[in-house]
């Protein structure tokens, strides 16, 4: 029901048996039927590693995306343009490459017809399957803002299998008899569904109700962890210490921990080695703009708030370590500016991915004189420093961060989702946040 990463599993499992039916079905088209196993068999293993690849396509394209999971109006125009890419990728992978001996023609361009149509026929009319059918009737108790941004996105969202029957803002609830009313009332009104705050002290009162409802095929879900599927990050308000220390777990992930830092040696020195190649064209670029150094040092807060120097070029008249309340005015060159939209300028932050200073995939990395403020004014904002930063991350693709100064609004906002992957981080996300990086590059929007 809410569990979006198993509707995403459920949908890419779909993807992947009809991109093999597709197959199946153009190369019965064309040949006898006693024929139709031994080509199948023989186009099977080349067939594997394209729709690997298309798979990638598919999810850069943006169809497990969220929205696309739910509109179907957008998926037409999504899964057309998905296509042409696979086809021109196929068309370089069986004519450029010439380990296998197969050249599909005719039957390549059959194949990705009949692949579109029953791909596109599954995500219009199959996912009718997997959303299930009448929706669940709930009561909803909790409090805050994100409570009230809850409550409205379930009631304005078709594509949730919930219709809210009651919701409680216990912040206006002034006596537990009351709760307790609400309660007994969840059989009378045919709720199945309680989503609940479990970590608000003020229901404790009404726990002992809600555990006689067990019995009655009551199903309860925390409110939190609602929150962090529909909105895939952490609600600020809903948190306290508790769930730190229920969530937030230290304890040594020895085979992430491995995985992470061999990926982080292995990508970061191939994607370094390449990027030299823009080094001097960027030399020249800065030198004929305004003849000043080409890198510069920049101190960050790093993993457990130790002081780490992060490389990078030169995009500003002068490195001002983030010191922005001197007042100097320090303004962001001509070549700067096209440095930093293309993100060229983070290229040699590669390199203090080599020596483990920060990760491929973390946090970003805060200046000391903005950490500091923004310790101060937001709460747990320092937890984001249990893990080490990263070139990309998940507040990254969803967060606008403060590029010049503090913002302690945008940075709150920021912290929600640092907080989710510091929580649910693993090597699935770190690839889901490596396959949006992609998008979000190719896209041309900020990273």
């Amino acid at each position: 029901m809410f569990l979006r990463r198993r509707r995403i599993a459920l949908l890419l499992i779909g993807d992947v048996l009809l991109l093999y039916g597709a197959l199946f079905i153009t190369i019965a088209i064309g040949l006898p039927i006693k024929d139709n196993a031994d080509v199948f068999i023989e186009h099977l293993i080349p067939f594997s590693y394209l729709i690997a690849l298309w798979v990638i396509i598919f999810f850069i394209a943006g169809l497990y995306d969220k929205e696309t999971l739910f509109f179907r109006r957008k998926i037409p125009s999504i899964l057309s343009g998905a296509l042409v890419a696979n086809g021109a990728l196929a068309a370089m992978f069986f004519y450029l490459i010439p380990f296998f001996d197969i050249t599909p023609k005719t039957n390549l361009f059959t194949y990705l017809a009949i692949s579109f149509i029953l791909i596109l026929l599954w995500r219009l009319y199959g996912t009718v399957f997997i959303s299930g059918g009448k929706k669940q009737k709930a009561l909803i108790v909790g409090s805050g803002a994100d409570f009230q941004t809850l409550v409205k996105e379930i009631a304005n969202g078709e594509h949730y299998n919930i219709q809210i029957a009651r919701a409680v803002d216990i912040g206006e609830v002034e006596h537990s008899a009351l709760l307790g009313n609400i309660a007994e009332e969840i059989p009378t009104k045919g709720i199945s569904l309680v989503i609940i705050d479990m970590h608000n002290e003020k229901l404790e009162s009404i726990l002992p109700h809600l555990y006689n409802l067990l019995f009655s095929r009551v199903r309860f879900l925390d409110i939190h962890k609602v929150y962090e599927e529909m909105f895939q990050r952490v609600s600020l308000s809903l948190i306290d210490y508790k769930w730190f220390l229920e969530y937030v777990s230290f304890s040594p992930r020895i085979t992430y921990d491995i995985f992470k830092r061999a990926m982080d040696i292995i990508i970061g020195f191939m994607l370094g080695v390449i990027s030299l190649v823009l080094y001097p064209f960027v030399y020249l670029a800065i030198k004929l703009d305004d003849g000043g150094k080409i890198f510069v040092l920049q101190r960050r807060v790093g993993k457990n708030n130790h002081i780490i120097k992060l490389l990078k070029f030169r995009t500003m008249d002068f490195d001002d370590e983030g010191k922005w309340e001197t007042g100097a005015v320090n303004n962001v060159t001509r070549v700067g500016e096209f440095l930093r939209k293309t993100r060229i300028d983070e290229l040699p932050q590669l390199w203090n991915v080599l020596d483990g200073s920060i990760s491929l995939i973390g946090p970003r990395s805060e200046f000391p004189e903005p950490a500091r403020h923004y310790n101060k004014e937001i709460p747990y904002y320092n937890i984001r420093y249990l893990i080490k930063p990263g070139l990309s991350g998940w507040a990254q693709l969803y967060g606008e961060h403060p590029h010049h100064g503090t913002d302690v609004s945008q940075t709150s906002n920021k912290l929600s989702y640092d907080l989710y992957y510091v929580k649910n981080r693993s090597v699935i996300l770190d690839l889901e946040i490596a396959l949006k990086t992609i998008k979000t590059l190719l896209s041309r929007r900020g990273v």
